[in-house]
């Protein structure tokens, strides 16, 4: 189910954009807001055959995005990340919170003597 609609909404904004596209620019926009417009910002035009299937395609755009956004959400819900992971199978890496000191690996083991012996990592 979600694959079909997801499928639909790429076809949906690939439409909407080549509808957008194929739309002849008024000469409106922030340019026609600075001044000489004669009047056009305030008059509205026809809505034309082209404007009413983009807003069509706008609203189907807009559905189809919520029903992902819900469908997502239902299969998420009641889940966490911790709870499939160990659901697959893999166990989640166990950090080593009792000793402070602990490394890596990165890193050699802290020494607990004379400082001046040269510090060499570990071959694990």
């Amino acid at each position: 189910m979600e694959n079909v609609v997801l499928t639909i909404h790429l076809l949906l904004a690939l439409s909407l954009i080549g509808v957008v596209l194929l739309q002849r620019s008024d000469g409106g926009g922030l340019g026609a807001m600075g001044g000489g417009g004669g009047g056009s910002v305030s008059s509205r035009s026809a809505a034309t055959g082209l404007g009413k299937l983009t807003w069509v395609l706008a609203i189907a755009f807009i559905c189809t995005s919520l029903a992902l956004t819900i469908i997502a959400a239902q299969n998420a819900s009641g889940s966490s990340i911790m709870d499939r992971l160990t659901r697959d199978g893999s166990a989640p890496a166990t950090e080593q919170a009792d000793d402070p000191l602990a490394t890596d690996g990165l890193l050699p083991p802290p020494s607990s003597g004379s400082t001046d012996a040269p510090i060499v990592p570990r071959a694990d």
